[in-house]
Parts: C-alpha cells; structure tokens; sequence
C-alpha cells in the first residue's frame, strides 16, 4: 500500500472496501474512526494526526449505503459533496452516473480523494479546493451531500448559504451525522424555517455496539 506524506511524516494508506448493489468500490485512509473510543483519541492526538479528512468516518460509510439505495436517482444528477476527505459517497455517486463535483479545503486531503476516484476509475468528478467560508461557487446542484459535515456551529451559517444558494430547483440536501448535538442544532433551525427535514437511521461497524447515523434528507421551503 501507498503511504501519505504528511508534515508530520510518512504514514501507510489502509484500503477500505465497500460492497452494495452488485458493485464494489475501493478506497484509501490513515485509519477507520469507527467507535466513540476511536473518534476521542483520534481527536487527543491533534499536534501528531494527519487532517481528520483522510481518515475513514462512520458518517461517510453510511452516506455511501443511502447514495447505494437511491442509485437510480443519482443517473444525470449533479452532485455536489462538502468537504469529501477520502471521497467515498461521491465516488459511488459518480459510478451510478451523477455528475460530480468534491470539495475540501486541505489541498493534502483532496489529493487522497483524487486518487481515490483514479482508484475507482470514476468518470465526470471535478475536484476543487474550497473553503465554505470563502465560497465562490455559483452552480446549482440537483444534490449537496456532505458525511459529518455539521460539527462545528462557526461553521453553520457558511453551510446554510451554501444550501440555501446552491441547490437547483427540486434539489435536496443529503447529510449523514452521527447524532451530534451540535449538528442537530443546525437541523432543527433548517426545520423552524421551513425546510423539511426526513431521517433514516443506518449502523455503521462490526464491533457489538455499532455506531448509529442519522441520515438527514433537507427539502427547502
């Protein structure tokens, strides 16, 4: 396997294999972040990780298991995906025919999920540099997708815009969070103004306490 270089070092490329629908897909990350155990230590080593965006998260797992489940809805599409680290839901986006675009603000960790969509031979994937505080896209997606995108309330106004500015006419937001209590904050806000707000709720690991996702589907006013 490859191994990432990073500021603080080299460290190994671990494959992650994803299996639905009749089709699997293959993917590189530092480590898997399964567990609430996993997540706290992982946070604990901030002065030795390598950005959080190359490491395998619940949430984007299960993104990728709902994207599976509304392949047909996917065909034609254009899809937009917030900050994609390794890229997993938007590459099995792509392999059902959307038109793709995967956005991260860490020029490392987008250097991972473009060599992730070479890996899965992906057609029609525009990778950009972006930040949700400094945004300059203009277009218009059937589609945002974002897995844990949520975590942080500074950055809740900068995603709302993007919602609220970037999705076409008839399109949704597609979010996957592990419950978090901040994320929620921004979801019941979405919801006081409007915006329908549907879940569906997928578990994520192996161990015998696997990690539950909320998907979230926003339908604006």
């Amino acid at each position: 396997m490859p191994a990432l270089e990073t500021p603080n070092g080299s460290v190994p490329l671990l494959e992650f294999r994803l299996r639905l629908a009749g089709r699997e897909w293959s993917v590189l990350h530092t480590e898997p972040i399964l567990t609430h155990a996993d997540e706290q230590r992982y946070l604990n080593e901030r002065d030795t990780r390598p950005p959080y965006g190359v490491a395998l998260w619940p949430a984007a797992i299960a993104l990728a298991h709902e994207i599976g489940a509304r392949a047909d809805t996917m065909r034609g599409a254009s899809v937009l995906e917030l900050g994609a680290g390794t890229g997993l839901p938007g590459i099995v986006a792509a392999s059902f025919g959307a038109r793709v675009a995967q956005t991260d603000r860490n020029e490392l960790v987008l250097s991972v999920c473009r060599m992730n969509g070479a890996r899965n031979a992906v057609a029609g994937v525009d990778y950009r540099l972006a930040d949700w505080a400094d945004w300059h896209d203009a277009a218009r997606y059937d589609w945002i997708l974002g897995a844990d995108v949520l975590y942080s309330d500074a950055a809740h106004s900068h995603l709302r815009q993007i919602f609220e500015t970037n999705l076409a006419p008839g399109g949704r937001v597609l979010l996957a969070d592990p419950f978090r209590a901040v994320s929620l904050r921004l979801l019941e806000s979405l919801e006081g103004d409007g915006w329908r707000v549907s879940l569906a709720k997928w578990s994520v690991g192996e161990t015998r306490r696997p990690r539950a996702i909320g998907l979230f589907e926003l339908t604006p006013p």
